[in-house]
């Protein structure tokens, strides 16, 4: 890979935009003085002094009162001062924190894209887990978003197929499977990531995963996983080995497309799975020539456009409920 997706600037990178000392002072003297000045009428209303005359005077222990109030006023407006200026300085401290996770964050995802785009297998499979890693503790989501693209534009290059053990492709052979083994280990990742419980450290879930076009060769695990928001899309996928499991997968939101996806081979399974009705999961225009598609024990309404691709009767290897095929048109 030669050209890389630079992390995007996240709002928070933005200059933090806070109130002016001077005005915040100001605001904070007027606010004591107006309170003081509440306290000091309802003190007044308290005492019954509204109609004291002209010819009034102080005794010694009212004016002390009012000397303690004075004092406890001012004590009071230097604390609300300290604690703005305690909040701006906190404010200040982690926009700066967040300036310099994000720079450390763009240095190492250039060293990650650098390794990923390396002529040696080694060293681009140390580029995948770096780009892992690196969204796994990115501060934003934004930033996690952008490794999780480029790991998925991986998967997205043209690859020659296997050429074969034949001696006179033997070095064509072994690039193939270097490719592969990287394809494979991206393929892992993220459905070990898909697959823990969304709001735990490291869990994926809720990110947008493009898949488009994306030939499917190994094993892929979503079981157990909960697609409730974001765009997964595996429209015009190839799924054409191993085994795709999506099985006890709960599809509650977001959108997930198999539009266009052709299942030439291997496994895909469904069982168990959950399709609530809350979100968008559609198979409008898939294949299936070949391998074998579980449905078993899978509840909710059908997927849109799954039973115009797969026909009724389904093709031999595809299994579907029985309150599905009792809706089908």
């Amino acid at each position: 890979m030669t050209a890389s997706r630079r992390p995007q600037s996240s709002p928070n990178e933005q200059k933090l935009r806070l109130m002016k000392p001077r005005w915040a002072f100001g605001l904070t003297f007027v606010g004591a003085v107006l309170v003081a000045g509440g306290i000091f009428y309802g003190l007044v209303v308290l005492l019954d002094f509204q109609e004291l005359d002209s010819t009034a005077k102080l005794d010694a222990k009212t004016l002390f009162d009012l000397v303690k109030l004075s004092f406890g006023v001012v004590a009071g407006a230097g604390a609300l001062v300290a604690l703005v200026v305690a909040y701006r300085r906190q404010r200040v401290d982690e926009a700066g924190a967040h300036r310099e996770a994000t720079r450390l964050h763009a240095e190492r995802f250039s060293q990650a894209v650098d390794k990923l785009g390396s002529d040696s297998p080694a060293v681009r499979l140390g580029g995948v887990h770096a780009l892992a890693g690196l969204a796994d503790d990115a501060p934003d989501n934004s930033l996690r978003q952008t490794c999780i693209d480029v790991l998925c534009a991986y998967l997205q290059l043209p690859f020659t197929p296997d050429p074969g053990t034949d001696p006179a492709h033997q070095e064509e052979h072994h690039r193939y499977l270097a490719f592969r083994k990287v394809r494979h280990t991206i393929l892992r990742l993220i459905g070990d990531h898909y697959r823990r419980p969304k709001g735990t450290h490291r869990s994926w879930q809720g990110c947008d995963l493009d898949l488009t076009g994306v030939t499917i060769d190994g094993d892929m695990d979503f079981g157990g996983a909960t697609f409730s928001d974001g765009i997964t899309s595996f429209a015009g996928a190839l799924f054409s080995g191993g085994s795709t499991s999506f099985a006890r997968a709960l599809f509650s939101g977001g959108t997930v497309s198999f539009d266009g996806a052709l299942f030439s081979n291997g496994d895909v399974s469904f069982d168990g799975a959950t399709f609530s009705g809350g979100g968008d999961v559609t198979f409008e225009n898939a294949t299936f020539s070949g391998g074998d598609m579980y449905f078993d024990g899978a509840t909710g309404p059908a997927p849109q456009g799954l039973l115009t691709a797969v026909g009724t009767p389904p093709p031999s290897g595809v299994t579907l409920p029985s309150a599905w095929l009792l809706s089908a048109p």
